[in-house]
């Protein structure tokens, strides 16, 4: 070989490298091409018959909750909605409990944070701690050998799936909520909640996942989690706000076992397109600010806020 094919063959092997993977762009684009098809990939049809029992997905070894961004991941998922099982973990956790990941199989991808110390002369002590997004491989308990068949915890275990969760939570949460007229909306100037009756909706769930949905934007006040709610109609970040109701609506609505779908807002799907195509960490914005919404929303029932005591008391240091 001379050295001219030498130099040839390095070029080659360069060029014909792949470029490295960008999970949170993969994800991104995965979400815009959902929408530019005219579907919300994070709703599910909803069966009643089959309604009940904590969907959001956990890891089974830890007990843990995932959260924001992840919720959305796994809760897109299509093994998880068709089995009905919400476990997922690492391969390693399932080798820790003697189970093992079916040959062949592919992970999902999913994120975490993790803290890092720099410097910064502004700071105090000259340091200040960041957050860096890293990724991370799961798979579903459907992919996995030797796991125990999932059993959804029965409603006294979980009664926050009765049909009355989504009043309970209402009723606790303080929001001012006025029944008339023909439009569901939030009015960030007299921080009330406004719902049609009951009666012209399909059925008291959709009703409850309405009600919760304004619930969404009524965290947003600046006496609760303070987001900006003065936004025009129409603009890209009243859609955005409307994008982290809808999501925190959908997380709620997995925990309650009631419909994710909000009516009439399919209309949006365009307005979220172009924000997300800009930037494409605003899905994972999004996302985190959706889980707080929805932690809030959630906390105001005492079973389910009892339940997270516990989950946090488990953890160890």
């Amino acid at each position: 070989m001379t050295t001219s094919q030498a130099n040839t063959g390095r070029h080659n092997a360069r060029t014909s490298a792949e470029p490295a993977r960008d999970p949170m762009q993969e994800f991104a684009n995965r979400i815009i091409t959902e929408l530019e098809n005219g579907v919300k990939p994070w709703v599910r049809p909803w069966d009643p018959e089959k309604a009940g029992g904590p969907q959001a997905p956990f890891n089974p070894v830890t007990g843990k909750r995932y959260h924001g961004i992840n919720v959305l991941i796994l809760g897109m998922d299509m093994r998880a909605f068709q089995s009905g099982d919400p476990r997922w973990m690492t391969y390693q956790q399932a080798q820790e409990k003697k189970w093992q990941v079916q040959k062949g199989e592919r992970s999902t991808t999913i994120f975490f944070t993790k803290p890092y110390e720099v410097e910064d002369d502004e700071a105090d002590e000259g340091k200040k701690m960041i957050r860096i997004l890293k990724h991370y491989a799961v798979f579903h308990a459907s992919q996995i050998e030797g796991i125990p068949a999932y059993k959804a915890p029965a409603i006294e275990d979980a009664p926050w799936t009765r049909p009355e969760a989504s009043e309970i939570i209402l009723k606790n949460s303080g929001a001012v909520v006025r029944i008339g007229g023909d439009r569901a909306f939030y009015s960030p100037s007299t921080d009330h909640i406004q719902l049609p009756p009951e009666n012209a909706f399909n059925g008291p769930e959709e009703f409850a996942a309405t009600a919760l949905h304004e619930l969404a934007h009524w965290t947003g006040h600046s006496s609760r989690l303070n987001r900006d709610l003065q936004n025009r109609f129409g603009s890209s970040a009243y859609a955005m706000e409307e994008l982290r109701a809808e999501l925190a609506s959908a997380f709620v609505a997995n925990e309650l076992g009631i419909p994710t779908d909000i009516p009439q807002h399919a209309s949006y799907l365009a307005s979220w397109i172009k924000p997300l195509k800009d930037d494409k960490r605003e899905i994972f914005r999004a996302a985190a600010d959706a889980q707080r919404i929805a932690s809030m929303e959630l906390s105001f029932h005492p079973d389910y806020a009892a339940q997270v005591q516990e989950e946090l008391a488990a953890v160890p240091g």
